[in-house]
């Protein structure tokens, strides 16, 4: 997604810039969303500044992307020039050895194999336009999800939290989130937690407790929010190709006991009936939605289903920036860069702001 913002003027008044901006060629990578977002006038006056446009991407496993699309990532990201890119589902374990605690700040590189792979990310990110940004791990114990969030130097946020209760040092389990505080406003970088097919306690019941939690947080922030990230929910019929399919998807013929419970992960009633809460009560936009108010079957989705069998040619849109209403008159632009897995071999979109 493409988010852009306009600069707040001194005197609080509201002028659209004149902006720009040319979409680089299709990346083989899977699909981005990106926004930007024009700092105030007082920020622009001062060599370091708070982020201006933000990229967030669920790379399913980073080093696999490196390995086969980085040349492609790296001209997307020179071209857009993001202050802050948002990864989910680095795949990559936390440092620690076997049977001992774990720094899920850290890439594990204990072993062998995980010095090489620590060495070929390090290299990566090290190499043009990547050495301009800092990065902040929050990693699984094991290569499962993990997320990390690059902003540049002169970008600096005045704290980084991996947790969404702010007063808690831990990182949340399976390294889902990194909180950025900056001077006006949060930047949430999310892995949400599939919802899964069942009533169990990894399926169901631990999705509805992450809704409640992240109801509870932004409810009580004291600044602006923009929350980015793979947070597998499509919230209406628009945001699927084929709601019918979805609404009635079934797991090996399996019928939850609550009607509303039924259907794909990312796409039952409950799920969508809960997101529109944290929307409401948070008092958040969808700002691909704001910007973008019909369906577009060509780019509008962010995840593929397999490119064989009954999933061929469904998609969804599971990844988002949400920002809070206070900053809607400042979204210029929100778009997706990228096709999927039937026309590039990923499954996610890159989604800039």
């Amino acid at each position: 997604m493409k988010r852009f913002f306009q600069p707040v003027e001194k005197d609080g008044s509201f002028k659209k810039p004149s902006i720009s901006f040319t979409d680089p060629p299709l990346s083989s990578s899977s699909n981005s969303v990106f926004v930007e977002v024009s700092p105030t006038v007082e920020a622009c006056e001062i060599q370091r500044r708070e982020p201006c446009k933000f990229l967030t991407w669920n790379a399913n496993s980073l080093l696999l992307r490196i390995k086969k699309d980085w040349p492609e990532f790296s001209n997307l990201v020179q071209t857009l020039d993001p202050d802050a890119i948002a990864i989910q589902e680095v795949r990559m374990p936390a440092a620690g050895s076997k049977g001992a605690s774990k720094n899920p700040g850290e890439l594990k590189d204990d072993t062998n194999s995980t010095r090489e792979e620590k060495q070929v990310i390090m290299r990566a990110l090290s190499s043009p336009p990547f050495q301009n940004y800092r990065v902040w791990w929050s990693l699984s114990d094991s290569k499962y999800g993990g997320t990390a969030l690059l902003i540049k130097n002169q970008c600096k946020p005045k704290k980084v939290s991996f947790s969404i209760d702010r007063k808690a040092s831990n990182h949340e389990p399976d390294g889902r989130l990194i909180l950025a505080e900056f001077e006006s406003f949060y930047l949430l970088n999310t892995y949400v937690p599939n919802n899964g097919w069942k009533e169990e306690e990894n399926s169901f019941q631990r999705r509805r407790k992450w809704d409640k939690r992240i109801l509870e947080f932004v409810v009580q922030l004291d600044k602006p929010l923009i929350w980015c990230g793979d947070l597998n929910v499509s919230h209406q019929d628009i945001d699927v190709s084929h709601p019918d399919f979805f609404s009635s998807a079934k797991l090996n013929g399996y019928v939850p006991p609550i009607n509303e419970d039924c259907g794909q992960p990312g796409f039952t009633l409950s799920e969508r009936r809960r997101f529109s809460n944290i929307l409401s009560q948070g008092k958040l936009i969808d700002a691909y939605r704001f910007i973008h108010k019909e369906q577009d079957m060509e780019r509008g989705f962010s995840w593929s289903g397999n490119p064989v069998g009954k999933y061929r040619g469904k998609r969804m849109r599971i990844d988002y920036f949400i920002v809070s209403e206070k900053l809607k008159d400042k979204i210029i632009s929100c778009d997706m860069h990228g096709h999927g897995i039937e026309l590039e071999g990923m499954d996610h979109t890159r989604i800039c702001k």
